[in-house]
């Protein structure tokens, strides 16, 4: 299908857009940006900055993408945001392109979900599959694995990680890694149980579960150590690749600094 561009957007016609592409009423799309096929922008959408979007995504009204980063120290080098495929950008979600302190691009994986107000911050990396609620906010140089979930109101420190299929409760205030498979929340967020309904609707074996679970028993209840549990669930059987992912998870966080491991370039 041919592209549609209304008559009243501003399109440079240096942009990149692949067939197929709509761009509503009062869009304004810079140079130095590219669309796929299939992506779909609702009016009053601005791409700007070298942006980089793939196909069948989907833009509702008063989204800014790709953006200066909101860092005092940047001095207008050409940063990116790079963008995947069939991902929803819901009313006025912000994305900051990257600095040059970390690698220069801030990228979303493919079918995320972003809903009203949320912020992608700087060199943050969201890995595919991830759910933000509204005004969910980021800080900068964040990663978010995939399948995590983000409610309501959540505020993540900068440099900080969430772990794959984690889940943190509305309002929360995260300072810290929140480890892979948990539940967090609290002011600050803390790990209180494993994300069972996530586990379940990803079809996690009954096994699988289980041993998350003593994992989090011996973590965050006993609080033997990772060592400790590590021995422990070997000598149960119970060391399963979500073991080795969750307890590589907490190793890396304690490399840096107030444990989020991003932070060990700092600490260094």
């Amino acid at each position: 299908m041919p592209t549609i561009i209304a008559h009243t957007a501003v399109v440079d016609p240096r942009a990149e857009i692949d067939d197929d592409v709509r761009i509503g009423h009062h869009c304004v799309i810079g140079p130095h940006v590219r669309i796929g096929r299939g992506t779909r922008l609702e009016n009053s959408v601005t791409l700007t900055g070298n942006t980089s979007i793939g196909r069948d995504n989907h833009f509702f009204p008063n989204c800014v993408i790709g953006a200066e980063p909101q860092d005092i120290s940047y001095q207008g080098s050409p940063t990116q945001v790079v963008i995947g495929d069939c991902n929803i950008f819901r009313e006025a979600v912000t994305v900051n392109r990257g600095t040059e302190k970390d690698d220069g691009i801030t990228s979303i994986g493919n079918n995320c979900y972003f809903m009203t107000c949320a912020h992608v911050a700087h060199d943050c990396k969201v890995e595919d599959r991830v759910i933000m609620a509204n005004t969910v906010m980021l800080g900068g140089h964040v990663r978010v694995q995939h399948d995590a979930t983000l409610s309501g109101g959540v505020a993540v420190h900068h440099f900080a990680s969430i772990g794959c299929y984690a889940f943190v409760s509305g309002l929360s205030r995260v300072l810290q890694d929140v480890p892979p498979f948990m539940l967090a929340e609290g002011f600050p967020a803390r790990p209180r149980c494993v994300n069972v309904v996530a586990l379940k609707r990803k079809n996690f074996s009954s096994e699988a579960i289980r041993a998350i679970s003593e994992a989090h028993k011996l973590l965050y209840r006993s609080k033997v150590g990772v060592k400790n549990a590590r021995e422990i669930l070997t000598g149960n059987g119970q060391l399963t690749p979500e073991i080795d992912t969750l307890f590589n998870f907490i190793d890396e966080s304690a490399y840096g600094r107030h444990g989020r491991g991003r932070d060990r370039r700092k600490a260094a």
